[in-house]
């Protein structure tokens, strides 16, 4: 009887009775985890693509990376969608994320090295997708381990946990495959390794139990709308936070997206100064919000509110995407870097904590926070869709205010959560 009792304990979200101390294996497999699998995504479609698509076809380059970004939404859409709702009813010896995290980085690091050797637009398009449906297989039940393992009074630290590598990935990944710049063969190798490395890493850390026991509903019309649709019971605040956190990562990405064009069309850099640029607005970017993950989940956890936090990083993403439309001379960028990147890392550290506690069912949580990620793919779509159509149609300083003014509708759709404080 005691077995059993200790298998569902197992199985089970603890409770803040129950998780004494902040679950520090799971702190490490999840900012290890993120940054090595985010570091080489965002080098790739940051740095080494934009340069590989511009050799490949320079007078569609921003047609043809809206092109890719598209695509790679519907197809990453499907995957977390599945993938989610398949890793919350695997039943296995090594549990229910680890298989997914494993089999992804795998197969996420042999559509890398595929990606290297792209001719075409085309290529380079069906590189991404099936990247895509590798790389989800780690994201969505690399997310579900917050909620799974740990208790409500902890979350807001685990989430700038996840902040953490996130920021250390998103900043630092871009800033390391700038170096590959001259030798860009290179540079897909390394990311292949990268994320290579993530699902194993993690899985160590993680040392998931064994779930071949665990009870699983047998599949009918109801559990499988419950498993794979979209929720509907309960879900308004759900829908808030998905739509507001896409509004945020929209407006992120349609800056960053374009980073390397802005620097080179808009700036008007070159050579060496534009890789020092593009080093050093990373770095920038990856150090003021590496310093609010250390603050800002800790006090978020402590004042007991999440939505605060959020909004107040939302104002600076706004200003701070606002600033370079004034002028076109090189340092407003390093001006941009410094205050988005305080408000994304402020946003980072507290968006996963919000994201848990608006969920339907804590037992679909992979699905739903598949669901929810769905708003970093849609972000990071929409962000470079919209940007390339103000770029064609206005030019490079229409970015500025269309990031601010999305940044601006997020702040106002969270401000409207009213499950969380």
């Amino acid at each position: 009887m005691g077995e059993i009792v200790d298998k569902a304990m197992a199985w089970t979200t603890p409770t803040d009775e129950q998780q004494k101390k902040i679950p520090i294996p799971t702190a490490i497999a999840l900012a290890v985890g993120v940054l090595l699998w985010l570091g080489s995504y965002l080098g790739l479609v940051g740095v080494l693509v934009p340069q590989q698509v511009a050799e490949i076809a320079p007078d569609q380059k921003t047609s043809a990376i809206a092109l890719m970004s598209t695509v790679a939404m519907i197809v990453s859409t499907i995957a977390n969608i599945v993938e989610g709702a398949l890793s919350d009813r695997t039943r296995s010896r090594w549990g229910r994320r680890t298989p997914w995290i494993i089999a992804g980085s795998i197969g996420s690091c042999l559509c890398i090295l595929a990606w290297a050797h792209c001719t075409e637009v085309w290529h380079v398009v069906l590189a991404d997708s099936v990247y895509m449906i590798f790389l989800n297989m780690i994201v969505a039940p690399l997310i579900a381990v917050i909620a799974d393992r740990t208790a409500p009074k902890y979350r807001g630290t685990m989430s700038g946990v996840y902040a953490l590598g996130t920021c250390i990935g998103q900043y630092g990944g871009q800033a390391f495959a700038s170096l590959f710049l001259p030798v860009p063969d290179t540079g897909f190798i390394v990311m292949a390794v990268m994320v290579l490395f993530s699902g194993p890493v993690a899985a160590l850390f993680l040392r998931e139990k064994s779930t071949k026991d665990m009870p699983v509903e047998k599949i009918t019309l109801q559990t499988f709308s419950d498993n794979f649709a979209f929720p509907t019971k309960g879900a308004r605040d759900f829908y808030l936070a998905m739509i507001g956190k896409m509004c945020i990562i929209t407006s992120s990405f349609a800056i960053s997206g374009y980073q390397l064009y802005i620097l080179t069309d808009y700036i008007k850099l070159s050579g060496g100064k534009l890789q020092g640029y593009v080093t050093m607005i990373s770095m920038i970017m990856m150090a003021t919000a590496i310093v609010m993950c250390f603050f800002a989940g800790p006090v978020s956890d402590k004042i007991g509110r999440r939505k605060l936090p959020v909004v107040i990083a939302g104002i600076l993403i706004t200003i701070g995407s606002l600033v370079p439309m004034f002028t076109s001379q090189a340092f407003i960028m390093l001006v941009y870097a410094v205050v988005v990147g305080i408000g994304m890392g402020m946003f980072n550290s507290v968006d996963q904590a919000l994201n848990i506690e608006v969920l339907p069912d804590p037992k679909t949580a992979a699905k739903d926070l598949g669901l929810l990620n769905i708003a970093n793919n849609g972000g990071q779509v929409f962000g470079p869709i919209f940007a390339s159509i103000v770029i064609n149609a206005v030019g490079y300083h229409a970015v500025f205010p269309l990031a601010a003014g999305l940044a601006l509708l997020g702040i106002v759709l969270v401000s409207f959560i009213r499950k969380v404080k």
